[in-house]
């Protein structure tokens, strides 16, 4: 029997089958509830830092935002971020091509070391470096005869934010470079590419996009984190505290006008991350299209 005589679905057929299976009405009260659950605990609270930190005008705005301490607090957000982030690109690189591109025993365990910080308090892991460096600490005498300050300062900060940050950029290379194997890598080398060469290459482009997406993650996570830092901070005024721990303090103040203006820079920092993110993720999206259209 030729292959071509036999029957097939029709086009209506087709697309009465790639129609989805659920009523309409479901559809419409889905939506509904995700756009009222969206405004009530995203938009409503966003709207109301705004709000707040405007409500006494811009002049108390811009003093606010302009006070020594909250300058001297976002520079040290800035500095934290700026170190922890390209440590934990390095990190999540490294990580991500070894365990994506060989096989090795305690692959499973390395696996599980970099989910660690998902499943550990940030509070919980700022105690472990107080319980490592303080005073009374395994380390603590040692440091403290060598005048090596850790705790209540830069480094101590510096080392909680890239504990609860780095498994950001490993978790998102990944399973995409799983996903693309070794193909491509294999083939540079038997045509005399060197290893540094078939990375940056091959491997590098493939996966800029994605480095971008977690570094972005990575960066959000940092300049907003508050619970690991606070524990090893001290809340130094001018000196160890970061833009959460600044508008903690000023809360705790009474001094809401001032709270809410420094709380806006961090809600303006989650506008731009948010927008840079579906950027990129439609980059991902795109160049994703073409192997797609291909298989």
């Amino acid at each position: 029997m030729n292959p071509a005589s036999i029957p097939g679905p029709r086009r209506g057929e087709l697309a009465s089958a790639a129609q989805p299976l659920e009523p309409q009405w479901l559809r419409w009260t889905l939506t509904i509830v995700a756009l009222l659950f969206l405004t009530v605990f995203l938009f409503v609270p966003l709207a109301a830092v705004f709000a707040e930190a405007l409500r006494k005008g811009w002049d108390t705005y811009a003093e606010a935002v302009r006070e020594d301490d909250a300058i001297a607090a976002i520079k040290l957000t800035l500095i934290t971020a700026g170190i922890a982030v390209p440590l934990n690109l390095l990190f999540g690189v490294a990580a991500s091509w070894c365990i994506a591109k060989f096989d090795f025993r305690g692959k499973s365990i390395l696996l599980t070391l970099i989910d660690l910080p998902f499943s550990v308090s940030p509070v919980i892991s700022g105690l472990i470096y107080v319980l490592l460096f303080g005073a009374q600490g395994w380390l603590g005498p040692w440091l403290q005869e060598h005048d090596i300050k850790i705790l209540f300062a830069v480094p101590g900060m510096v080392l909680a934010t890239i504990f609860v940050t780095f498994p950001f950029v490993a978790r998102e290379l990944i399973p995409l470079m799983q996903a693309q194997g070794t193909e491509e890598e294999q083939a540079a080398l038997v045509l005399g590419a060197s290893g540094w060469q078939t990375f940056r290459r091959v491997t590098l482009p493939n996966i800029k996009w994605g480095l971008l997406y977690g570094v972005i993650l990575c960066n959000a996570r940092a300049m907003g984190e508050f619970g690991a830092v606070s524990v090893v901070s001290g809340h130094i005024r001018g000196e160890t505290n970061t833009i959460p721990l600044q508008v903690e303090i000023l809360y705790n103040e009474y001094n809401f006008a001032a709270a809410f203006a420094v709380a806006s820079l961090l809600a303006l920092l989650a506008l731009v991350t948010l927008a840079v993110k579906s950027l990129v993720e439609w980059r991902l999206r795109e160049s994703a299209r073409p192997l797609g259209e291909h298989a």
